[in-house]
């Protein structure tokens, strides 16, 4: 039986763009620049909003 080639797809990149990994440095780095606020401001809105990257940016006021 031959195995078949698993192939890259793009299947869970939405999914993932959309939130903001609080624990994630890189990820808290760039939305702190993005929004030009602290990368602790940006961990306590993650913390109080959830890591919902639309509601994070509306908690940071952008």
């Amino acid at each position: 039986m031959a195995v078949a080639k698993k192939s890259k797809t793009a299947r869970g990149r939405k999914q993932d763009r959309a939130r903001v990994a609080g624990g994630q440095h890189y990820e808290v780095q760039y939305e702190a620049k993005k929004t030009q606020k602290s990368a602790s401001a940006v961990k306590k809105a993650v913390k109080k909003v959830g890591n919902s990257r639309k509601r994070v940016e509306k908690r940071l006021g952008r």
